[in-house]
């Protein structure tokens, strides 16, 4: 299961928004630095409004949601390349996810500690960034002793990771994080051997209080981020109130709706979250059904029919034979499975097929 990272300084609400999301008590969120120590991780489930839809028609008593996995990762600080904080366990817990969610703390409070005396917001991510940089920096440097002795024996291989390593040190050296270097598809495929910390798919969430939610990008720290967020890294920003998304977790879904309806609020922040993750971590939604449930499962993008089929069971994927498709919304708006066939909505699908996200699908295998 593909894992997203909650990062960010200490007491900017990580710890808040992973119980909110994750529907638990599991992550410490105290007013003091430091209260995560070890990450928590946590599976949540995926809101789809498609997965209730589908039910519907194929008339199953069970629906299953498709699932990620969030991890709260200790706050970082200054200096945390060379060691300071918890910085080199932090920098080891980040290696192991797969995308990263870096929580900007955009509201003031003089009873809630910030670790730099002061709530600013470009400066609070420039701290995390330039960490993350200077960590990567190192590991180029000694990829580049690795390769360097390969690339002088010629080795072609060697040859193009040094080139691409040589592209990177003077991106890093100026900051740039190493997701925003121009590369080529094959460079971006080396690229991923490197395991670079900033070169992690990104979102950043501006975490604001419960009575600023409805002014959006309209709040000078929130339009910071936003501004910081594209023209830096090219990324996109969530504005949410990790403390009301705590709240809200704890109401059901009746009395949340009635809540965020009292503050005239749309939506409770977490569901988008989830969403917007997913996104960012390139997965593909697509559902397979039967007599007992109807399900929804992820894959990445690009994953063919037998991967997908492997996602369900692995004899599927070893024996498979050909798939049969339908979106989901033709389903839904033919009203039946019977009726879905007769109108032609369903294709026939080998093994080179690429899973289209709301795919439903329907694996013929022989093992």
């Amino acid at each position: 299961m593909l894992k997203a990272g909650i990062v960010g300084l200490p007491n900017v609400g990580k710890s808040t928004l992973f119980n909110a999301v994750t529907r638990s008590h599991k992550a410490a969120a105290e007013n003091y630095p430091f209260c995560t120590i070890e990450p928590n991780l946590g599976v949540v489930t995926v809101p789809d409004s498609r997965l209730d839809a589908l039910a519907k028609v194929t008339g199953t008593p069970r629906v299953i949601p498709a699932a990620i996995e969030f991890v709260d990762i200790a706050g970082l600080v200054a200096g945390a390349s060379r060691g300071e904080g918890l910085g080199n366990k932090f920098l080891s817990h980040i290696r192991e996810v797969d995308a990263l969610v870096h929580v900007v703390r955009c509201f003031d409070d003089p009873d809630i500690h910030h670790v730099t005396g002061s709530v600013a917001p470009v400066r609070d991510i420039d701290i995390v960034v330039t960490e993350l940089v200077t960590a990567d920096l190192e590991t180029v440097h000694k990829r580049l002793e690795k390769v360097g002795r390969d690339a002088k024996r010629g080795d072609k291989t060697a040859l193009a990771e040094e080139t691409l390593l040589r592209k990177l040190e003077p991106h890093l050296n100026a900051g740039n994080p190493a997701a925003t270097l121009a590369r080529s598809p094959e460079e971006s495929h080396m690229a991923r051997h490197f395991f670079l910390l900033t070169d992690k798919p990104t979102l950043f969430a501006a975490n604001v209080r419960e009575s600023e939610l409805t002014s959006g990008d309209r709040h000078p720290h929130v339009r910071a981020v936003c501004e910081y967020a594209r023209a830096h890294q090219g990324c996109d920003t969530l504005v949410f109130c990790a403390q009301l998304e705590s709240d809200l977790a704890d109401l059901t879904p009746e009395e949340a709706a009635e809540y965020l309806e009292t503050l005239r609020v749309a939506g409770g922040g977490g569901g988008e979250l989830i969403r917007r993750t997913c996104q960012l971590l390139g997965l593909r939604t697509f559902f397979t059904f039967n007599d007992t449930e109807t399900r929804a499962w992820t894959v990445a993008a690009g994953a063919t029919a037998p991967q997908a089929a492997g996602r369900v069971h692995t004899d599927f994927e070893r024996g498979f034979i050909k798939a049969e498709a339908v979106p989901w919304q033709h389903l839904v708006e033919a009203g039946s499975i019977a009726h879905a066939r007769e109108r032609g909505h369903y294709r026939v699908e080998g093994r080179e097929y690429v899973v289209r996200d709301g795919d439903v699908l329907l694996f013929k295998f022989h093992v």
